[in-house]
C-alpha cells in the first residue's frame, strides 16, 4: 500500500495537471477569440425584429380620426401610422405607385377607381363610415329662403338658382382638389340634366354651373381652414357652408358660430362619403384585415359616431347612435358617373371657365440671402413650374389658368414696381396663352438677388394694389402670395404693419395673404401676420417649393 505522502503527491499531481490543461484550453480559446477580433464574453442574442408600422395614406379631412391609431394597436397589436394629404395629390400618389403606404383611406374612391391604374393599385377595400355632402345654411337665412321646413323639396338646381340670384353665398372646398367640392358640382350637373346615371360631357349645362359658382365666395382646400374663415365671415360675406354632414354637425356643436346652420339635404340625392380603407400592399393583407375588423367593430364605430359624427356602417351601432344624427331626412344616393372623361372635363372646365377667375400678387423676396442654399433656383423653378404644361392631376391644378391675372412684386431693401401678366380666355388661341406663359418663365429666370428684407412693406403694398384692383374689377378672386427666406430687417416691423393694416378699408379683409416659409424666415411672425390678414402659412423647408405651390393654388 502506498504511503499517505505518496497518495497525496499523486493526487496533487493529477489536480495540477487538470488545472494546467484547463488553463491551456482557456488560453487557446482566448487567443482564438482575440484573433477573430471578438470578446471572450458569450455572444448577445439576436434582436427581435421590430414589425414595420402599417402605413395609411389618408385625406386631410380624416385628421380627426388619427387617435384610432393607438386604439387599433391596443386592440390588434398592429402599429398604425397615418400620413395626410389632399384628395387629388393622394389620388395621384396611389395611381402612380409613388406612395410607400400599405393602405389608403379616402372620403371615397370613386374618382380613383374610375381609372385602370387606380383599379390595379387597390387590392381590397372596405367601407368604414358614412357622411353625406349637404348644404348648411345659417338658420335665419334658411327661414328667409323657406328651406327650414324639412318638407321643402330643395334640389341642387334650387341651390344653384339661389346662388345665381345672389341669395346664397357659400364656403366650399375647391372642386378641383377636394371630394366635397367636386361632388357638389356633380350634383348640380346631374340635377339640371334631369338624370344622374350615364352622364356625359354633353349633359353639362354651363348656365347652371355658372349660376352655382356665382355664390362661391369662400374657397379653400380643407375643412379646417374653411371652418376658421366661415366662423369669421358668417353673416358678412357668407351665409352657407357646403360640406360633409359630420363637419357641419360638429360646427353646430362647437358654439363658435354666430348662428347655427340648418342642414339641407338636396331632394334628388346626395353624394355620400363612405370612407373606404383600401389595401395597396398585398403583403400586409393580414394586418389590413385585422385593422378593418376592428374599425367596423362596436368600439371603433361607436367612437367614430360620437367623436367625429360620421354615421356607422355597423348596423347595430347605427341603431344605438341614431340620436346623434338628424331624423326625417331620406338620404337618396346620387350615383357617380363612371365616365372619367366627364370628371376630368368638368375639373378642367371649372378651372378655366366656370370658377371666378384668379387675380393675385406674388410677393417675391429677392434679397441677398436668396442666393444661398439654392433658394433662388427653387423660386425660379417654382414660378416656371406654374407657367409650364404639367398634365398630371396636381400639375393641372397648379398651373396658371385662363383669364388669370398675376402681378409679380419683388422686394429687397425696398419694394419694386409690380410686373403684370394676364392669361387669355380659354377660347383664345393656344399660341396666345403659350406666349404669356413663356413671358412668365423668362421673367422668373431674370430674377437677381441682392439687399435686405422689407417683407411687411411689400405685403402692405400688395394688399393696397389688390384692393384698388378689386374696386375696379370685382369679378375676380383676389389674394396675395408672399415668399421669404429670412428675418425682416428693412422697412416696417410687424407691429407697424398691423397698425397700417388696421387703417386700410374694410374690403381689404376679404383678400387673404398666403405666406410661404423657407430658409431662416420667422415662422412665429409669419403666422402672426396671417392671423391678422386671414390666410395660411405654408412650410417649404421640408418640401420643394413647387409642391407647396400646388397646395396654395387650391386655396385661390
Amino acid at each position: 500500500m502506498a504511503s499517505p505522502l505518496m497518495q497525496y503527491g499523486f493526487s496533487a499531481i493529477k489536480h495540477h495537471a487538470r488545472r494546467w490543461a484547463l488553463g491551456l484550453g482557456l488560453l487557446a480559446a482566448a487567443h482564438l477569440l482575440v484573433a477573430c477580433g471578438k470578446s471572450a464574453d458569450a455572444p448577445a442574442p439576436a434582436p427581435t425584429p421590430v414589425a414595420q408600422p402599417f402605413q395609411i395614406l389618408a385625406t386631410s379631412d380624416l385628421r380627426d380620426a388619427e387617435p384610432l391609431a393607438g386604439m387599433v394597436e391596443k386592440a390588434t397589436g398592429v402599429k398604425v401610422k397615418f400620413t395626410f394629404g389632399g384628395t387629388m395629390e393622394s389620388t395621384e400618389a396611389v395611381q402612380t405607385g409613388t406612395t410607400p403606404a400599405d393602405a389608403a383611406w379616402f372620403a371615397n374612391a370613386k374618382y380613383l377607381l374610375s381609372d385602370p391604374q387606380g383599379q390595379a393599385r387597390v387590392k381590397l377595400q372596405e367601407k368604414i363610415m358614412l357622411s353625406p355632402i349637404v348644404v348648411g345654411v345659417s338658420e335665419g337665412h334658411a327661414k328667409t329662403l323657406g328651406w327650414d321646413n324639412p318638407q321643402a323639396k330643395v334640389t341642387w338646381a334650387t341651390v344653384a338658382q339661389a346662388a345665381a340670384d345672389g341669395k346664397l353665398k357659400y364656403a366650399l372646398s375647391n372642386p378641383a382638389t377636394s371630394n366635397q367640392g367636386f361632388m357638389s358640382l356633380m350634383g348640380v350637373v346631374a340635377s339640371v340634366a334631369g338624370k344622374s346615371e350615364a352622364l356625359t360631357v354633353a349633359d353639362i349645362r354651363r348656365d347652371a354651373i355658372n349660376g352655382f359658382v356665382k355664390g362661391y365666395k369662400l374657397p379653400g382646400d380643407n375643412s379646417s381652414y374653411l371652418s376658421e374663415q366661415f366662423i369669421a365671415q358668417q353673416g358678412s360675406r357668407v351665409n352657407a357652408f357646403i360640406n360633409y354632414e359630420s363637419w357641419l354637425l360638429s360646427l353646430n356643436q362647437s358654439g363658435k358660430l354666430r348662428e347655427k346652420l340648418t342642414l339641407v339635404y338636396p331632394h334628388e340625392g346626395v353624394a355620400t362619403a363612405d370612407y373606404p380603407l383600401m389595401l395597396l400592399n398585398d403583403t400586409r393583407r393580414d394586418d389590413y384585415q385585422k385593422v378593418v375588423a376592428y374599425l367596423k367593430g362596436d368600439e371603433a364605430q361607436t367612437w367614430l359616431a360620437r367623436t367625429t359624427l360620421r354615421r356607422p356602417v355597423n348596423t347595430e351601432v347605427a341603431k344605438a347612435q341614431a340620436g346623434l344624427f338628424p331624423q326625417g331626412s331620406v338620404l337618396v344616393e346620387l350615383p357617380f358617373s363612371t365616365d372619367r372623361a366627364l370628371a376630368d372635363g368638368l375639373i378642367d372646365a371649372y378651372l378655366n371657365e366656370f370658377r371666378t377667375p384668379i387675380a393675385s400678387t406674388f410677393v417675391l423676396d429677392v434679397s441677398g440671402s436668396m442666393n444661398g442654399n439654392g433658394r433662388r433656383q427653387q423660386l425660379v423653378e417654382a414660378l416656371q413650374y406654374i407657367a409650364g404644361d404639367d398634365a398630371s392631376l396636381t400639375g393641372r391644378i397648379a398651373r396658371l389658368t385662363s383669364r388669370e391675372k398675376v402681378w409679380m412684386l419683388t422686394f429687397s431693401d425696398a419694394v419694386n414696381r409690380p410686373v403684370f401678366f394676364q392669361l387669355p380666355k380659354s377660347s383664345a388661341s393656344t399660341d396666345a396663352k403659350q406666349q404669356v406663359l413663356a413671358n412668365v418663365r423668362d421673367y422668373a429666370d431674370s430674377l437677381q438677388m441682392t439687399g435686405g428684407t422689407a417683407l411687411y412693406d411689400a405685403v402692405l403694398n400688395a394688399l393696397v394694389n389688390m384692393n384698388a384692383e378689386r374696386q375696379k374689377n370685382p369679378g375676380y378672386q383676389y389674394s396675395v402670395v408672399a415668399f421669404t427666406d429670412g428675418e425682416v430687417n428693412k422697412g416696417r416691423n410687424l407691429e407697424q404693419f398691423k397698425a397700417a393694416y388696421a387703417q386700410l378699408p374694410e374690403d381689404v379683409k376679404a383678400i387673404p395673404v398666403f405666406m410661404v416659409l423657407f430658409g431662416e424666415a420667422n415662422e412665429t411672425a409669419l403666422k402672426d401676420l396671417v392671423a391678422t390678414t386671414g390666410g395660411r402659412v405654408f412650410d417649404a423647408r421640408k418640401a420643394s417649393l413647387y409642391s407647396v405651390f400646388k397646395d396654395i393654388r387650391a386655396y385661390q
